[in-house]
Order: structure tokens, then C-alpha cells, then sequence
């Protein structure tokens, strides 16, 4: 029975219109990954650069040193992009509100506070960043999850309020680790925070791709279960689904994918909190769309990074701080259509 209910409730009017809006939203950010292979002074052309995938004349050692410096970039900002749009999507769709983003509740700067105090104390590492982000977000999770629970449970509002407040003594203590910490550390980690694609490796892509392979699976096989939850624990609760089984599942995944997408590019702003809105604004569908959510997500990353290497005004942008700008705008006109609600 509970897979028919599943069922029924899944049938919606507005599939093929679904289906076509996160195909199309695929393929923009491929259009965009390929555009960023040829930003530069040494750009590849697209026929070029499918002439080298494809097994035809092999690359120069000039085409060689673009790929190896820029196929690691594009990668980990179409995965991170990722990571943070289905990260974004599941936390909207457990507190039931269009803000319980990682970000604004505070799960993203608990990942920062993490991989900031391992380069405040060791110095930068790109493993020890996101061991630093991952132990962090999962332990501003936990504080958020028990400050938030009541003998009655967990009530949405309670957890955005709770995650709100916890991020701004979060955000107090990186400022105080960045006055107290060595002075070359201090300054290295002030980079890492204003969130960039600058100097990405292997590492950070592998990082980033990895999270998406281990986390995303079980977010899009629980999709259904996170449509039901919007509706309220009760009538999940009511067709036999394990509410608290699915919710603390699906927390963990969220948790981790906006840690570890921290831990590779640094704290990107307001991704996940516009991805989600935005996919489901054009797919138009019931629930949670994780796939559009991804895609939007990696569109936005990647577009923000095309536009702050077009040096805007004599400034190279990173991106953190481009989205932060765009995600405020964003935000502010998202308030006033939603705050009835």
C-alpha cells in the first residue's frame, strides 16, 4: 500500500514538463563548463578541445598545461554547484521553508569555522581543509538538531531560528580565528573565505565529485519520501513511512554535501538557498526536484565564475562574494512574495 500511495501522489500533470526543464537545465551547464575551457588568453575552441577527448591529434604541451589547470577548475565548480543545489533542496524540503538553506542556517559557516581552524593551526591543505569542513558542519548539525528538538520534536520554524543564531556565533568566532592566527595563515585563510575557483586541483575536483557520487544517490532514491514530508510529519507518518529514519537520513546527506562542497571551493553564498527555488520555478513539479536542483545549482556556480573573469569594472570577482551580491538581490526580492507565508 505504501508504494501505491507513492504512486498515486507521483503521477503529477506536469511530468514531461519536469523531465524537459532538467534536460534543458543539464545542458546549459555543459554549454557553460565548455565556456569556461576557453576563457583565457590561450582558449581552445570547442572543435579543438573534441578533437583531444574524442582521440584525434593529441594536445601541445601549451593545450596540456590549459587542460590540467583549467578542466580541474570547471569540474570542481560543476560539482560543488551541484553539491550545494541538492544540499539546498533537501534542507527546504525538511523545514518545509524556501530559506532552510545550509547557508542561512548555519551549517555552511559551521563547515567554514572547521576547515578555517585547520588552516589557522596547520596551515593549507586541501585534505585537512575538508576533513576540517566536513567535522565542522556535522558538529553545527548536531548542535542545531539538539538546541532545535523538543519532547514534541522538531517544529521547522524552530530549527531555521536556532540555525540562524548558532551561524552568527559562528560567524563571530572565523573573524576572531582571523585576528588571533598566524599572520601568512591568517591571510591564506581569508582567501579561502571569500570562496573561489582560483587554483583548483585534482584534489578539490576529486573531493567534490566524491560527494556528490556517495551522498546524491540516497537523496534521489528518498525524493519521494521528501515530497511526502513537505506535506507534514503526520500524514507521512500516517501512509508508513519512517519520518524520523528518513528525516535524519536525509539531514546527514545535506550536512554533508554542503560541507564537503565548502571544503573544496571555500563558502559560496546563497547557491543553495536560489537553486532549489529557481529549478522548481521552471520544472513547475510536486516536490523537490534534485536533479533540477543540481543542475541549477552548477549553472549558477559556473556562470558566476564566467562573469567575474570578465574583470567587471577592473575587478576579478571570486565568486563567493559575486553570488553573495546576486544572492542578496535575490533574497530580497524573495521576502516580500513569500513573507505571507
Amino acid at each position: 500500500m505504501q508504494g501505491a500511495v507513492y504512486s498515486i501522489s507521483w503521477r503529477q500533470p506536469g511530468a514531461a514538463r519536469v523531465a524537459l526543464a532538467g534536460l534543458a537545465l543539464v545542458a546549459l551547464a555543459m554549454v557553460l563548463a565548455i565556456a569556461a575551457l576557453g576563457v583565457g588568453s590561450g582558449g581552445l575552441s570547442l572543435g579543438r578541445m573534441f578533437d583531444i577527448v574524442s582521440g584525434g591529434p593529441p594536445a601541445a604541451p601549451g593545450e596540456q598545461l590549459i587542460l590540467g589547470f583549467r578542466l580541474p577548475r570547471v569540474l570542481t565548480g560543476l560539482f560543488v554547484g551541484a553539491a550545494l543545489g541538492v544540499s539546498g533542496a533537501v534542507f527546504q524540503s525538511l523545514s518545509r521553508n524556501p530559506l532552510g538553506s545550509p547557508d542561512l542556517v548555519g551549517f555552511t559557516t559551521g563547515a567554514a569555522s572547521g576547515a578555517l581552524l585547520h588552516i589557522i593551526l596547520y596551515g593549507p591543505s586541501v585534505v585537512g581543509a575538508a576533513a576540517g569542513a566536513a567535522i565542522g558542519g556535522l558538529l553545527t548539525a548536531v548542535t542545531v538538531w539538539l538546541l532545535a528538538y523538543r519532547r514534541g520534536g522538531m517544529s521547522a520554524r524552530r530549527l531555521v531560528l536556532v540555525g540562524i543564531g548558532v551561524g552568527a556565533m559562528l560567524h563571530a568566532v572565523n573573524g576572531l580565528l582571523l585576528v588571533k592566527g598566524d599572520l601568512d595563515n591568517a591571510l591564506l585563510a581569508n582567501l579561502w573565505l571569500s570562496g573561489s575557483l582560483n587554483a583548483r586541483t585534482w584534489t578539490h575536483a576529486w573531493l567534490a565529485i566524491g560527494a556528490i557520487a556517495v551522498c546524491v544517490p540516497p537523496v534521489c532514491a528518498s525524493a519521494r519520501r521528501l515530497a511526502l514530508l513537505e506535506m507534514g510529519d503526520d500524514l507521512a507518518s500516517q501512509l508508513g513511512m519512517p519520518v524520523a529514519r528518513v528525516r535524519l537520513t536525509m539531514f546527514f546527506c545535506a550536512v554533508m554535501l554542503a560541507s564537503l562542497a565548502t571544503g573544496a571551493a571555500g563558502p559560496i553564498a546563497f547557491v543553495a538557498l536560489a537553486a532549489p527555488q529557481l529549478a522548481r520555478r521552471l520544472q513547475g513539479g510536486a516536490g523537490p526536484s534534485i536533479i533540477g536542483s543540481a543542475a541549477m545549482g552548477a549553472c549558477l556556480v559556473i556562470g558566476a565564475d564566467l562573469l567575474g573573469q570578465r574583470q567587471l569594472w577592473q575587478l576579478n570577482l571570486p565568486i563567493g562574494k559575486l553570488t553573495g551580491l546576486l544572492g542578496g538581490l535575490y533574497l530580497i526580492w524573495l521576502l516580500p512574495r513569500r513573507g505571507a507565508r
